[in-house]
């Protein structure tokens, strides 16, 4: 199997390079903080009184420092892409496809000024991975938190504090949009469970198509996934065509361990990755800090994301750093299958690597449920017995028009962008409608059971990334691991075989997750966090099909504590939306209006 194809790359591209993106230069105003603490020997100490053991959903420095960030959404047509292919349409952050990155440090207070340039769509900005506690009104789910950023020039602040660490990314929440480009990552920097001397920053991958992303919802709600056309790597690869374009490259200095932060930002598709020739040590998983182990692949479902650390301990030399997806089919396809980029050792000649690596095992579109967090959480498992109140089916409905349509929890989530959950909430209006799919938990400090089983009678059955707003959560269990011989060896939860498979004690726990096709997953998230959380698949082709809940908890809390300032903007945002949409707006709402392009043109 061929990794890369070097016959058809210019003398451009083998000279060409992307630099990994820096802080800005206001952003070291704390490493006179950090410099006595958090040294390349000793990455586990932060400051006084906090390091990688402190429990940061109950403990976050005060730091007094506020990073301020503006993000422009504009539209643009017949836009040349990183390898050479001119796409319609686009929808860019700040002028990119991929956004600018949002640094702070742990503690740091985050205020990000969105400013909806778009021609018809609303917008909102949803910050993957981060708990906002205390802060629902900050989550950026439309019709759940807020209602859409009108366009043509409407805005809102978002502001929240970094009350944990590591790496993630934002997106929008508003349709499909995030699919056309409306997308960034997020590095704050924190304590680590393993000393490293550089910081690689953030890495995301993603699949890439010519199409917008409208087009292929639309294409999607009768017809399977599309392959994705080609697969960028820190936003550029080249066409596996014409070779246009350039690979990612990244420098690692020789005898030195490098830090580097993996985010898969896909619409569909989940990635195998690898290093030739090397092998990765994992430190944390989605924001979770892991006790370290080290890997020669990872796999990185939609939304998932691994820092990692390299050593920099090979014969100085250029090396592939590869991207692959699984042959089985379910983790997605692509035009250019097995894409890299190149990881080249200060020193060493350009050009490309000699050594296109081996491919990596399978892992049949199943995570890593083996990882374990330094900051510890115990649960009971063996009290779960699974019933209606603690169930949620995933079913794909085929019987009607259009063909594919996802059900979680008996039905399609739809919401109102017009009047979002929390509308409700502060009118002290309990009459939900059924489309919003809410399932209504008490803000007890209690864990909270919940069984998520795909469908065993539909006529397929896919794997789901599935992620939860508000909270990380604990995986407890799921269906034993497919192989080859025997791709489901198990379907339904069955409590008097399977509540032996269960781990309580420190269980890994993540933000986004696997649902095995045909399979089932158990998890548990704390409620300590009133608000209304979408929990929902990463597949924005299904979650705009309806694969989602929302999890309303601790109503009467919720609405008690809402800040009046808070209150006050989101009835300001909600009536500037509802005077644009629906009697400016030329184009009607068809979908769950979570992840699907419902207009454009």
């Amino acid at each position: 199997m061929k990794f890369f194809s070097a016959s058809i790359v210019t003398l451009f591209t083998l000279l060409s390079s992307t630099v990994i993106e820096a802080a800005p230069p206001s952003f070291p105003a704390l490493e006179a903080r950090a410099s006595t603490c958090n040294t390349a020997s000793n990455r586990a100490c932060w400051t006084t009184g906090f390091d990688i053991n402190t429990d940061y959903e109950t403990s976050t420095p005060t730091t007094g420092v506020t990073r301020t960030y503006s993000l422009s959404i504009t539209e643009v047509d017949n836009w040349t892409g990183p390898d050479g292919v001119v796409k319609p349409k686009v929808m860019l952050v700040n002028g990119k496809l991929q956004g600018p990155t949002i640094f702070a440090d742990w503690g740091d207070r985050i205020n990000i000024t969105v400013t909806n340039n778009l021609r018809t769509n609303g917008t909102s900005i949803h910050w993957h991975g981060l708990r906002q506690f205390g802060s629902n009104l900050q989550d950026g789910a439309n019709g759940v938190t807020e209602c859409p950023i009108p366009p043509k020039g409407g805005s809102k602040v978002y502001s929240f504090v970094a009350t944990q660490y590591g790496t993630s990314w934002y997106h929008s929440h508003f349709s499909a949009q995030y699919g056309n480009g409306v997308v960034g990552t997020i590095q704050i920097n924190g304590p680590a469970s393993l000393p490293y001397d550089i910081d690689l920053g953030v890495f995301p991958i993603t699949d890439y198509y010519y199409q917008t992303a409208d087009d292929l919802v639309e294409f999607t709600k009768n017809n399977g996934a599309p392959a994705s056309d080609n697969i960028l790597i820190n936003g550029t690869n080249v066409h596996p065509v014409t070779g246009a374009g350039k690979y990612a490259n990244v420098t690692l200095t020789p005898g030195k361990r490098h830090r580097l932060r993996l985010i898969n930002t896909s619409v569909e598709n989940h990635f195998q990755v690898s290093l030739v020739n090397h092998s990765m040590t994992v430190i944390a998983a989605d924001m979770v800090p892991v006790n370290s182990y080290t890997t020669d692949t990872l796999f990185l479902g939609v939304g998932q994301r691994y820092d990692v650390t390299i050593d920099a301990s090979k014969a100085v030399g250029n090396y592939w750093f590869n991207v692959t997806l699984p042959p089985n089919g379910f983790c997605g396809t692509s035009a250019h299958p097995a894409p890299a980029a190149i990881f080249h050792y200060a020193g060493a000649s350009g050009g490309l690597p000699t050594a296109p690596g081996t491919p990596p095992v399978d892992t049949l579109c199943y995570d890593n449920t083996d990882l374990v967090p330094v900051v510890s959480r115990t649960a009971s498992p063996g009290n779960f017995n699974p019933s209606p109140n603690n169930s949620l089916p995933v079913h794909l409905d085929t019987s009607g028009s259009p063909l594919f349509v996802w059900q979680m929890n008996g039905s399609s989530i739809n919401v109102n962008w017009n009047k979002p959950v929390l509308q409700y909430v502060i009118e002290g209006n309990t009459s939900y409608p059924p489309s919003e799919n809410i399932v209504s938990v008490a803000s007890n400090n209690q864990w909270s059971y919940w069984l998520i089983e795909n469908d065993i009678d539909a006529v397929f059955s896919l794997p789901h990334p599935f992620h939860l707003h508000g909270h990380d959560f604990l995986v407890l269990g799921r269906s034993p691991v497919a192989t080859p011989a025997f791709p489901q060896t198990r379907y339904k939860f069955n409590p008097a075989t399977d509540l032996s498979l269960l781990k309580g004690n420190n269980p890994t726990r993540r933000d986004v997750t696997m649902l095995p096709a045909k399979g089932w997953l158990l998890i548990a998230f704390k409620t300590d966090n009133p608000g209304a959380w979408l929990m929902h698949c990463h597949i924005a082709w299904h979650v705009s099909g309806g694969l989602s809940v929302d999890f309303l908890e601790g109503v009467s809390t919720l609405r008690n504590n809402l800040p009046a300032a808070d209150k006050a903007a989101f009835a300001d945002n909600c009536n500037k939306w509802n005077a644009y949409f629906p009697s400016q707006d030329p184009f009607p709402k068809v979908d769950s209006g979570i992840k699907r392009d419902s207009y454009l043109y």
